[in-house]
């Protein structure tokens, strides 16, 4: 008996190590695992994506793109709204920490205070792609790549149009500026773009700026402060279509035509934008297209694998005259 108890103490012990090695073998080959974030690789990426907002029809357009391309590409999409609330973004970028998903891409609210959630990111193994509006970060190792618009040309593209526009001015033509949210990079970066263009004529002088928030409803009640404190506006430079379709309603309102009374100048080029330049109610759109998805989903694609991508990449857009937005409107897709 003692023998035979002696054996069986030596086969559950046997079997204990064999248990024990098998566990440390699956453990060490979980471990070997050098997909993104450290998730399963499975070949299926994963990408966390924070939205600004529901803010424009342009933002619309540039969700729906993102949503389809994703499909499209194979993609699983984590997508949030972060309700124009920066917070709401640093926490849907934890979130995706946390789930370990393989690309993090995001267009954020404003430029500044992004250094610590993103270095989260990096220390999780984590890319990350800016998408639309990019960031202050001066540790440009924090994300790989930014896609996205030239928005100081964007502003520079108006401003060029309307020196051109009244350079036989021979008296002062004010300005009202409806500028995005404020410390948003479209916002800084179009009224510096557009600043520096009209410096060219001297005549041209911003009488009054303020933020909008990218919205109909801010345009049109900021456009309503600027009629009752400027006795003369002669042009209205809009950060974005939407904020001049509200702003159209206030001058009309105030007995004003808009686009004879006062050029409206603005950016975006979606479909009701320029069909308020069609219809001659806007002057002049420079365009900035929020169709991103399809390169977005090629990018995300290429970093999973581990290739270098430009540090920048920028999509091709134009400008809009009355003229134009006639003739491109019936193919226009947002």
């Amino acid at each position: 008996m003692g023998k035979m108890r002696t054996q069986s103490v030596r086969w559950r012990a046997a079997a204990v190590l064999a248990s024990v090695l098998l566990v440390g073998g699956v453990a060490a080959c979980g471990n070997s695992d050098t997909g993104g974030g450290g998730s399963k690789d499975d070949g299926k990426i994963t990408m966390g994506f924070s939205q600004v907002g529901a803010e424009s029809g342009w933002r619309t357009a540039n969700t729906t793109s993102i949503k389809e391309s994703a499909t499209a590409a194979g993609i699983e999409l984590k997508f949030d709204d972060a309700q124009q609330k920066q917070e709401n973004q640093i926490k849907a970028i934890r979130n995706y920490i946390q789930q370990k998903v393989d690309v993090i891409a995001f267009s954020p609210v404003v430029e500044s205070g992004w250094d610590t959630v993103l270095k989260e990111a990096k220390d999780a193994g984590i890319p990350v792609i800016l998408t639309d509006r990019s960031v202050d970060s001066a540790d440009k190792s924090l994300y790989k790549t930014f896609l996205g618009s030239d928005f100081v040309k964007e502003g520079r593209l108006a401003g060029e149009w309307l020196v051109e526009q009244k350079k036989t001015a021979s008296g002062p033509v004010n300005i009202v500026e409806l500028q995005g949210n404020t410390g948003a990079a479209p916002a800084n970066d179009r009224k510096k773009g557009f600043g520096e263009a009209i410096a060219a004529n001297p005549n041209l002088k911003i009488i009054a700026s303020q933020p909008g928030d990218f919205t109909r409803a801010g345009g049109k009640q900021v456009m309503e402060q600027f009629l009752k404190a400027n006795k003369q506006i002669d042009v209205l430079f809009a950060h974005n279509d939407d904020m001049g379709l509200g702003a159209l309603e206030a001058i009309t309102a105030a007995g004003k035509v808009p686009g004879k009374d006062i050029t409206i100048i603005t950016v975006d080029a979606v479909k009701d934008g320029m069909q308020a330049l069609a219809d001659g109610k806007f002057n002049f759109i420079a365009e900035c297209s929020p169709l991103l998805g399809p390169q977005l989903m090629d990018l995300a694609k290429k970093v999973k694998a581990g290739e270098t991508v430009p540090a920048r990449i920028e999509t091709e857009e134009t400008t809009f005259t009355t003229e134009q937005a006639k003739e491109a409107l019936p193919n226009r897709k947002y």
